[in-house]
């Protein structure tokens, strides 16, 4: 019996051992995804940033200027959100994180004081 004991007793430990060496499997996945996101909203602000230069082109070589109607907002996404708030939470300044969201400063203002609150 105590033969028994002590041989699950070993086995437990060389298993407890074994799971501080494995990897999490979930962070590495939740990295990778953060990762995708923060280069899907790079990529959005740059597009964004080069239809703007071309519409101020098409304004100067066009004849007629070109009508812009005040932009309807969409509801902001919470992967935005869960980024926005990550982001000021490393430290990064108002500005960077506005940029690297395509957020407006305001709207990253806003995120953040609902976060405080």
């Amino acid at each position: 019996m105590d033969l028994l004991f002590i041989g699950l007793v070993s086995f437990s430990i060389l298993l407890l051992v074994i799971s501080f060496f494995q990897r999490d499997r979930y962070r590495d996945i939740e990295k990778d995804i953060e990762e995708l996101s923060m280069n899907v909203l790079q990529e959005h602000y740059q597009l964004k940033k080069r239809i703007r230069v071309l519409e101020e082109e098409l304004m100067v070589n066009g004849d007629a200027p070109i009508q812009r109607t005040a932009p309807v907002r969409k509801p902001i996404h919470e992967v935005v959100k869960n980024q926005v708030i990550a982001l000021y939470q490393q430290g990064i300044p108002v500005e960077q994180i506005a940029k690297q969201s395509a957020l407006s400063k305001s709207e990253v203002q806003q995120l953040i004081s609902k976060l405080q609150h």
